[in-house]
């Protein structure tokens, strides 16, 4: 019996078979494919002078505080930023041999040899391509990039409870689904199943479509493909040629999670290729702001009350100092906000209540020689476990030196309490769980590492978790409560992104430029 399906209903049912890329095949063979380019907004350009006589407080010297002070002050406001740390950057943080990692009730030493590539960025690790606010002040104050590798083929994925427990190499988990999948719609189309809305030209490209995608054979079966690698651990056929490595089971990758988002998370907007890291460091950015606005910021300031005025503005800090000014720029974490004494509207004051962040937890490590490269040719990119440290990500940077730092976890709480956990527990807790995870992905694993170093950001004082939970930001935040405007990626659709807080810097530069336009 024929199915009822359009060409969108049969788009919609090969995404949630086979993922973002096999939606793409499928509609370069519908000949369904424009081209089109997202252009970004461009940054503020208010005219010089337009700001004076105006003094802005900005609440966190983080990426948006800074960004607004940095175009603030070109405009002429006089701008001055309370920091309650020590440091700028707010959740940029790239720690290094000698620093020192603080947290609520602990204090880690980072015990990393002093090289340039021994580095591991505890905050945000990498750019997409099409973030173009971040980027772009990357190449106005000259920040060299490289190239952050996301997806890569030659890393792990591994389930406890699938193939024996044992890591499956990438190349075959992608390479095995795609033929399974293109199998099973080749032999829908075959009988006749989606014939009511597609043509025979349709069906007879898209059948076609499908041998390429799954490297079927001319019965439309898939059988394994030299794709997925050699027998014998052999990558590529070498000298000699090689047999195709047998394909993985088909039920064993269901029983797996892999294809629940692990499989295509590069296919995910914010993760595709290309990405981009700077050089020596995520917090190239953060030092590259803190040089031309560190004039402004007051370290360790810590805000004790947000006030409004009948004029503006008055934020009281340590011990009850008072600053006034026209206008103020709220950047603190909803976390901590909340229980800073204010007097803001029941909107705004509900809107901070109801932004709870994500307790994330990073562990790096450093090991005694980069075995991942020279055990198993990988070279950057990430594995996926089931385990609670989630992820191993391998260093892009310091390819066949000597040592390299891995994260050896990246927990956002994806099964409930999981980044809580290792919150509380105590940093060397931490690390040696991580390991013991890392022996069921990397045996000997444990022998490899020389010391590590862990950030549970829900124990980060003044920042009390990592990103919003939520992608939709309250609208109460996305508007100024008096003369007291919210900025920071907590505002915006892109929590947990430089770009984030970057864009809604320039969103709330621009509407103090436009209040003051307008009298």
């Amino acid at each position: 019996m024929a199915l009822n399906m359009t060409k969108r209903q049969f788009l919609k049912s090969v995404g949630l078979a086979a993922g973002a890329a096999a939606v793409y095949k499928t509609m370069e063979a519908l000949d369904l494919v424009g081209l089109g380019v997202a252009n970004a907004a461009p940054p503020p350009d208010l005219p010089a002078n337009s700001g004076y006589g105006k003094r802005v407080v900005i609440l966190g010297a983080g990426i948006a505080g800074m960004a607004a002070a940095y175009e603030l002050a070109k405009a002429g406001y006089d701008c001055t930023i309370l920091e309650a740390s020590a440091r700028a950057g707010g959740r940029n943080l790239t720690a290094r041999g000698g620093d020192v990692i603080g947290e609520v009730d602990s204090r880690q030493w980072v015990d990393f040899d002093v090289e340039d590539h021994l580095y591991v960025n505890l905050g945000p690790a990498r750019i997409p391509y099409h973030h173009r606010t971040i980027l772009g002040y990357c190449k106005e104050f000259g920040v060299e990039l490289e190239i952050f590798l996301n997806d890569n083929r030659g890393a792990l994925f591994h389930h406890l409870d699938a193939f024996g427990g044992n890591a499956v190499v990438g190349r075959r988990v992608t390479t095995d689904l795609r033929g399974y999948i293109a199998e099973l719609l080749a032999k829908a189309i075959n009988r006749k199943a989606l014939d009511e809305e597609l043509s025979g030209e349709d069906k007879g490209r898209v059948l076609d479509m499908l041998v390429e995608y799954g490297d079927l054979d001319p019965d439309h079966l898939y059988k394994g493909s030299s794709r997925s690698g050699f027998r014998g651990e052999q990558v590529n056929a070498g000298l000699g040629g090689g047999v195709p490595n047998d394909p993985l089971s088909f039920g064993e990758l269901l029983r797996s999670d892999f294809w629940e988002y692990k499989l295509h998370f590069g296919e995910f907007l914010d993760q595709n290729s290309t990405l981009f890291q700077p050089v020596g460091g995520m917090d190239a950015i953060a030092k590259a702001f803190e040089e031309r606005v560190h004039g402004l910021i007051k370290y360790q300031s810590v805000v004790e009350e947000i006030r409004k005025t009948p004029n503006g503005t008055r934020i009281v800090y340590n011990g009850g100092q008072a600053m006034d000014a026209d206008f103020a720029i709220c950047t603190i974490p909803a976390p901590v906000l909340k229980d800073i004494p204010n007097d803001f509207s029941p909107e705004t004051q509900a809107a901070i209540e109801s932004t709870t962040f994500v307790p994330a937890v990073k562990i790096g490590f450093q090991t005694r020689r980069r075995f991942w490269e020279e055990d198993h040719a990988i070279y950057g990119g990430i594995s996926w476990t089931n385990q609670d440290i989630t992820q191993i990500w391998y260093p892009a940077n310091g390819f066949h030196r000597d040592k390299g730092v891995i994260m050896g976890a990246y927990i956002w709480d994806d099964r409930p309490g999981q980044g809580e956990r290792f919150a509380n527990m105590s940093p060397p807790d931490r690390l040696r769980v991580a390991i013991a995870d890392g022996e069921n992905i990397h045996p000997g694993y444990g022998q490899e590492i020389e010391s590590g170093v862990s950030r549970a950001w829900s124990k980060a004082p003044f920042q009390k978790g990592a990103w919003p939970e939520s992608y939709a930001a309250p609208e109460a935040l996305k508007v100024p409560d008096g003369a007291i405007y919210f900025a920071g990626d907590q505002t915006t659709s892109l929590p947990g992104w430089q770009e984030g807080a970057a864009l809604s810097a320039h969103a709330v530069v621009n509407a103090i430029h436009q209040r003051i336009m307008a009298g």
